[in-house]
């Protein structure tokens, strides 16, 4: 495999700044890849929320400014490296310096400025790099706006794109009125439909359309989006490209989920040392005051507390779960109404539930490392990340078989899979797989087995990383095999040409020789003289006729004497004839 070049660009990593898995996924397979040897760099917008400790360590390397159709803007690029891997930063701070990330009314300016500043770094840094890979809408014109503005210079001309789509109900809408006021687009590319959705401007819609090759977070996400259900309103543009679109499931770093060097869990432990298990499920039981008890296991949650996480099929049946003896943690913010309920719960049960209504990077870790079973059930689950922790610590998932989660919990039945499944979206077939899980739970021995079992997954971003660096290899392929069936056309085209002008060079050649070719009047037979255009065979025979009776013709003019050649006649044969 050649060694690449490739630049990833998001709109968040980690470390420096994350609100979900898209910040898992920047910050570790851009790491995993230059592991295998190529030149993999990141680039995100330099947020205020970035901490001062990243901050100060950042390097400023070049400045320059942009446009935004009629506006002028400042684009500062800094860089540090992190964990091995080059990250730039797009420094802007009337853009950028905002109290939150995405939900700013100008955030299309705040990311079209981003994607022409990545754009219009490359070759102030100096790397030119074989693919640029896009993430969700806040980098979705990129591949839009390299074709339609910038690879009219020869530096971008060979640049292939990749879109990855992590959540596809985040689009990137817009009024039609950013066309001509923001974007610097052909507005054919609108009226055409390849940007539009219900007469908006749509992100999402450009890097599906636009880009060479399209991702999304798990194979099973990939078939589901190109239906209405899970489509979102764009399961028609993702059937157009379909061949182009390929799942690939998320890895999370092993090193840093790692139970048995851990600094954030209670107790450390592996496959070989598990009882460090125990003794997590004991501090946390005594951390969040439930009733501490070594015969309690303990179901947790750690979600944003949004639809989409299946919250109402937990609120729907909540006594009953309570009723299977497990013990249950809650971790995250959300909807105030979601919120409300569990704490309600947590003051109605407080030996048997827990609920820490924040997010908390530390106890989140905790969790994972004391429960017994996780929990996720997902309306849609793209890929889902918290399923990969669980089984990192030696918890068991309980999922709906929707997205990643159906491609990475394999159901657990007769000693053999990986966790609880359930199909339907349906609060009591939810609660039949906690209920096999609480079952499960009266089995020590088994239910150690499974934990066990699970912690030896490779779920790493090793597998991830090969994946998607083949992807790169076939789209760079491809891009060569076009070119080079290209130059064979061009060059069929050139010979075609070429032989078109020979056979034109010939004929006209042989017409001038013909037209040069002239009949001597005094000499020809009635035969040549026929060939001369205005001659035929009548006037032919009649000037045989006088120049047997008369003798050699003297000069032209003398035609004039032949019986029927006037001097329009003798004007039209004169350049075929000669004395």
């Amino acid at each position: 495999m050649d060694k690449k070049k490739v630049l990833f660009v998001t709109s968040e990593a980690a470390p420096f700044v994350k609100t979900g898995g898209l910040g898992d996924v920047a910050g570790s397979l851009p790491a995993a890849m230059r592991e295998k040897g190529h030149d993999v760099r990141v680039v995100l917008p330099e947020y205020s929320q970035i901490s001062s400790t990243y901050k100060e360590q950042l390097k400023h390397i070049k400045h320059f400014r942009t446009n935004i159709t009629w506006r002028n803007e400042y684009v500062g690029v800094n860089k540090l490296k992190e964990n091995g891997v080059p990250f730039y930063f797009i420094d802007n701070k009337k853009y950028f310096d905002r109290s939150n990330l995405y939900d700013n009314p100008d955030r299309h300016l705040q990311f079209v400025l981003f994607m022409r500043g990545v754009l219009e770094m490359l070759p102030v840094i100096d790397f030119k790099p074989d693919i640029i890979h896009c993430n969700d809408w806040q980098t979705g014109l990129i591949p839009l706006l390299l074709n339609d503005n910038y690879k009219r210079y020869n530096f971008y001309r060979d640049i292939k794109t990749v879109f990855t789509i992590h959540n596809l109900r985040y689009q990137g809408i817009f009024g039609p009125e950013i066309v001509s006021d923001s974007l610097g687009v052909d507005p054919s590319h609108f009226y055409g439909g390849n940007i539009r959705h219900d007469g908006l401007v749509n992100f999402m819609k450009a890097g599906i359309m636009y880009s060479d090759k399209i991702t999304t977070v798990s194979k099973t996400y990939a078939s589901e989006i190109k239906t209405p259900y899970f489509g979102e309103g764009l399961d028609y543009a993702l059937r157009m490209r379909g061949d182009d679109l390929e799942g690939i499931v998320n890895g999370i770093s092993f090193e840093e989920n790692d139970p048995a060097n851990d600094k954030d869990v209670f107790a450390n432990f592996d496959v070989d040392n598990f009882q460090g298990k125990a003794k997590n499920r004991r501090a946390l039981q005594s951390f969040l005051g439930l009733e501490i008890n070594p015969d309690k296991r303990i179901l947790s949650i750690i979600t944003r507390l949004v639809e989409q996480k299946g919250i109402d099929l937990i609120k729907h049946v909540s006594e009953e779960i309570v009723n299977t003896g497990l013990q249950f943690v809650i971790l995250g913010t959300g909807n105030p109404e979601y919120e409300e309920f569990f704490r309600n719960l947590s003051n109605r049960y407080p030996d048997q539930v827990a609920a820490e209504i924040k997010y908390d990077f530390t106890l989140a870790k905790r969790i994972y490392a004391s429960s017994d079973f996780f929990i996720m059930p997902s309306k849609f689950e793209p890929c889902g990340l918290g399923q990969l922790f669980a089984m990192r610590y030696g918890t068991v998932p309980i999922v709906r078989e929707t997205g990643g989660l159906k491609d990475t919990v394999e159901p657990y039945d007769d000693g053999k899979g990986t966790g609880f499944t359930f199909k339907e979206y349906n609060a009591h077939k939810m609660l039949t797989a906690i209920e096999a899980a609480a079952d499960l739970a009266s089995k020590p021995r088994e239910l150690k087995a499974l934990q066990k079992s699970i912690m030896k997954k490779d779920f790493s971003w090793d597998k991830s990383a090969e994946k998607y660096l083949s992807l790169y290899d076939d789209i760079i392929a491809e891009g060569e095999i076009a070119e080079q069936e290209l130059k064979v056309k061009e060059s069929r085209e050139d010979k075609k040409i070429k032989e078109t002008k020979k056979e034109a060079r010939e004929l006209k050649a042989d017409i001038d020789s013909t037209e040069s070719e002239k009949v001597n009047i005094n000499s020809a037979d009635s035969n040549e003289l026929e060939q001369v255009k205005g001659i035929g065979p009548a006037y032919a025979r009649r000037i045989i006729a006088y120049r047997d009776k008369k003798g050699e013709f003297s000069d032209l003019e003398e035609l004039l004497n032949v019986n029927g050649i006037g001097p329009s006649r003798l004007e039209s044969i004169k350049s075929g004839i000669e004395l």
